[in-house]
């Protein structure tokens, strides 16, 4: 094992730095579908008298949904071996960490997100720091994604965390 640190200064730079920007309209019947797949049967998802009696002005999309409403389609060449689309990684020069995985994420809901908001989310690195754990050494990489609305309201912020190995 090397003793080369696994962050190197030119991804500490990094840190701050936009990785991704994306916006989406939220569809309704996408809402409903997915509430419906994953099993969230909630009647405030699917019946408008149902929101209103719980203080909502529409029907309010689940709150997980949120990042569903930039996913775009990807061809199964464009996944990776695990299913995921894209490369992974975010472009984040490590030494020694070739291997990338989830280690959580957290979400904050600050407002309701209705059928036909467009939101926009602007994905920052947060923290990029070597650690050392059961198994060895691991780098924690986090991202904070902040998602607004159409009329500027941040309605979610969302924090992600990776581990690199």
């Amino acid at each position: 094992m090397s003793d080369e640190p696994m962050v190197p200064p030119e991804a500490t730079a990094m840190i701050g730095q936009e990785t991704r920007r994306g916006t989406g309209v939220v569809y309704q019947k996408e809402a409903q579908r997915w509430a419906a797949a994953v099993g969230d049967l909630n009647p405030r998802y699917f019946d408008e008298e149902a929101a209103e009696a719980e203080g909502f002005s529409d029907t309010p999309i689940p709150p997980l949904f949120v990042s569903q409403v930039m996913q775009g389609v990807t061809i199964r060449d464009g996944l990776r071996h695990d299913g995921i689309p894209g490369g992974g990684g975010g472009g984040i020069p490590l030494n020694n960490a070739p291997r990338r995985m989830a280690g959580g994420e957290e979400y904050e809901f600050l407002e309701p997100i209705y059928p036909g908001d467009t939101l926009t989310a602007v994905t920052h690195i947060a923290n990029i720091e070597e650690k050392t754990g059961r198994s060895g050494r691991f780098v924690l990489m986090t991202s904070e994604t902040t998602y607004t609305n159409q009329d500027g309201v941040v309605v979610v912020r969302s924090r992600m965390s990776t581990i690199a190995n």
